[in-house]
């Protein structure tokens, strides 16, 4: 994932208000709308997703490839991709944030079947094992194998916007959000025992092949988008698509991921 953050001028006039479930977020759209109006996502020059981090991704998603900046105000519990929430000043907010774009990752899968699907990924892409097998995946970079066996509950390949998510669960590191890398993160490792994962260039291409599929079945994710049983998966940044975040300029990304960094 590539993020190139500045100041740039936004249009402000025609404003999308998307909210999650949460009695708050409803509560909170309520009000904005009726002090800034609504218009539906085509019309909008700036999208304002009311929620949490899974409203947040969605809302990316939705958005990928349209040019629409969307401005997250956060209603949910972690809120680690959204600004705090306030009602007054958000024209002025919204003129003044630093704006980054962002390039998910493109995962291929085939499943066991022969069936092929993609889906972009902005957190992470992960292999889970489904049953009480654990999975057994060789792992390749670039088409040389680095690993012959990775016996193991899953592993998963995590941007810098990601790596502060499910790849910090599962010990992997913290990446600086304009690190041109990605982490490739071992969940439960069993054999080899001591492996702890690898640092990547974002440019490269990981290919994972699940050993004894029929066996140690695998599904993996791309965000939320899950297919089960595959053979192998490729993963890989995807230049060609992108999406567009905004921060308070005082609370941006950078911030975020050094407190993260420093915490206990």
């Amino acid at each position: 994932m590539v993020q190139d953050s500045d100041q740039v001028s936004i249009r402000t006039e025609k404003l999308a208000f998307i909210a999650s479930d949460a009695p708050g977020a409803q509560t909170a759209f309520g009000r904005l709308t009726s002090l800034h109006g609504n218009v539906s996502l085509d019309e909008a020059d700036v999208v304002i997703a009311l929620g949490g981090d899974g409203l947040m991704l969605s809302t990316l998603h939705t958005c990928m490839n349209t040019g629409k900046p969307i401005y997250g105000m956060n209603c949910g519990s972690v809120g680690f991709l959204m600004n705090d929430y306030r009602e007054d000043r958000l024209i002025e907010r919204l003129q003044n944030a630093d704006v980054t774009t962002i390039h998910p990752l493109l995962m291929e899968t085939t499943d066991v079947n022969g069936n092929k699907h993609c889906a972009h990924a902005i957190n992470e892409v992960s292999l889970l094992r489904q049953t009480s097998q654990a999975a057994a995946l060789k792992i390749s970079v670039d088409g040389r194998t680095r690993l012959e066996e990775l016996v193991c509950d899953g592993c998963l390949v995590a941007t810098p916007a990601g790596s502060t998510a499910y790849n910090l669960s599962a010990h992997g590191p913290i990446l600086p959000i304009s690190a041109t890398l990605l982490a490739l993160t071992p969940i439960s490792a069993f054999r080899p025992r001591r492996w702890r994962g690898a640092l990547l260039p974002n440019r490269v291409r990981v290919d994972i092949e699940v050993l004894d599929s029929k066996k140690r079945p695998v599904s993996a994710t791309a965000d939320h988008k899950e297919f089960r049983e595959v053979q192998h998966v490729t993963v890989h940044e995807d230049i060609n698509t992108s999406g567009i975040i905004m921060f308070d300029p005082d609370h941006g990304w950078d911030e975020r991921v050094l407190t993260e960094m420093f915490r206990y």
